[in-house]
Parts: structure tokens; sequence; C-alpha cells
């Protein structure tokens, strides 16, 4: 796919459940960083925020004009999921997985990559960075009211 836009996303949480943080990457075509950010998501399982953090980084890239994209993340249960080689039996990842399915209809394409920690690194700095300050970081678009992000803790 030529001009690919490229989104690095990471989620995790502190405990399964415990307080979660969404971090994101996004590139233009050319490489070039062109919005990142963290997020607070409230206490959410790591399996939730990975998929946060997805659905966030797809929903700013569409934002900033991507229509091809590349989303490449540490999660291999989202990343398989999404590429269809493994099932969604988690009732609370099913309505995640659809929503980032009825996006991905929205892009002319979208390929999933899983990758190793260290190659997201940066995502994941984000991510921890949001958690540690329990609010919004970076330049990327705000995500959508939508999501979980800065939900108080239970």
């Amino acid at each position: 796919m030529t001009g690919v836009w490229t989104v690095n996303s990471d989620g995790g949480s502190r405990g399964n459940p415990g307080p979660g943080g969404a971090g994101i990457v996004v590139r233009d075509p050319a490489g070039e960083v062109v919005a990142r950010g963290g997020a607070f998501l409230g206490t959410v399982t790591n399996n939730i925020a990975e998929y946060e953090a997805l659905l966030w980084g797809m929903r700013a890239a569409r934002a900033l004009g991507a229509t091809k994209l590349l989303v490449r993340a540490d999660s291999e249960l989202a990343i398989k999921q999404m590429r269809g080689e493994y099932r969604v039996k988690n009732e609370g990842l099913k309505p995640l997985f659809l929503q980032a399915q009825a996006l991905c209809r929205t892009f002319e394409g979208v390929t999933f990559e899983h990758v190793r920690r260290e190659a997201n690194a940066d995502a994941d700095a984000l991510a921890n960075e949001a958690m540690d300050s329990r609010e919004y970081v970076g330049d990327a678009p705000e995500p959508p009211g939508g999501m979980r992000l800065f939900e108080t803790e239970a």
C-alpha cells in the first residue's frame, strides 16, 4: 500500500484489572511523527487497555487524513484477533473488537502487525506517563467521549 500511515499503540494496566493507560504514536507516510499521546483509562484490564489504544490510534490517524493504515502493537491477542487468527471469546472485548472492525471499513486498507515490545517503546512510554500523571499527555487528537478515558477508579 502506498501512502500508508503507521500507528503504534500500546495499552497497559497496573494490576489486572487496575489503573490503565493508552499510548499512541502516529506517523505519516514519510515516517514523520505527526501525533503522539497518552491517556489515563481508569480501572481496566490490560487487554481492554490494548484495544482502547488501538481504537484511539486508528481514530487519530483517520482524523489526520489517513486512508491507508499499518497498525503496530505488541499485544499478540489484539493483533491476532483483528487479523482473524484468534476468536474473541471475552465478552468485555467483543464491543471493542466490533468497533475496531467497523473503523477498519472507513479506511481503504488496514494491516495489523504484531511487534516486539522494544519496537513499541514510544507508545509504551506514553501509556506509562499517562498512568503516572492520571491525565492526557501529548498532542494527538484527544479521544472521543465514547472511550473509557479519564474515568475515575471505582
